[in-house]
């Protein structure tokens, strides 16, 4: 049986523990904590290590999915969540251009852990004020080459295209490898 590691990554809120407790087969491994601080009012609690939920894709193929927190002061797990993972995904909150700086120090960050495959997953595409998939792309200075799909962390089928898309990515780069 073949197991690929995945990261699911993004600033604070941008939806990382929705998206896998979407599509885990298993109750979600998680490691959250209330916030006590006043100014993350809009959620009460936050990872503080990883998340960890797992799909099996058919009886030759399982993936192990691992999301880490958001805030900064728990970065120091990143490296360690990034060890042996195939792949990444950004998340990143469509509604929320105060974060898409942090989006972009997140993903430079884990491509220097390891080049790896990665797709930005841009959460929250069902609400009003999302930014369009483009304008995303331009303020987060990615390269036209770079996938970036829509995706509702909540809902199971957007959530599986962009583990799809992902997964499709890791499986060209590994039959490049052999």
């Amino acid at each position: 049986m073949q197991t690929v590691k995945m990261v699911v990554t993004g600033p604070f809120n941008a939806g990382k523990t929705a998206f896998i407790r979407t599509v885990s087969e298993i109750n979600v491994v998680s490691t959250e904590r209330k916030i006590s601080q006043e100014a993350e009012k809009v959620k009460e609690t936050t990872t503080v290590a990883m998340d960890f939920g797992r799909i099996t894709i058919d009886e030759d193929l399982v993936l192990y999915l691992f999301g880490t927190p958001g805030q900064r002061r728990f970065d120091f797990m990143w490296e360690i969540l990034s060890e042996g993972m195939l792949g990444f995904i950004v998340m990143v909150d469509s509604c929320k251009p105060e974060t898409f700086r942090e989006a972009r120090s997140i993903l430079e960050t884990f491509r220097a852990y390891a080049p790896t495959p990665y797709i930005v997953a841009a959460n929250k595409q069902d609400l009003r004020d999302a930014w369009e998939i483009e304008d995303l792309r331009i303020a987060l200075r990615l390269d036209s080459k770079v996938k970036i799909l829509p995706c509702v962390a909540t809902d199971k089928e957007t959530v599986k295209l962009v583990l799809i898309e992902l997964l499709n990515q890791i499986l060209k780069e590994l039959e490049a490898k052999s």
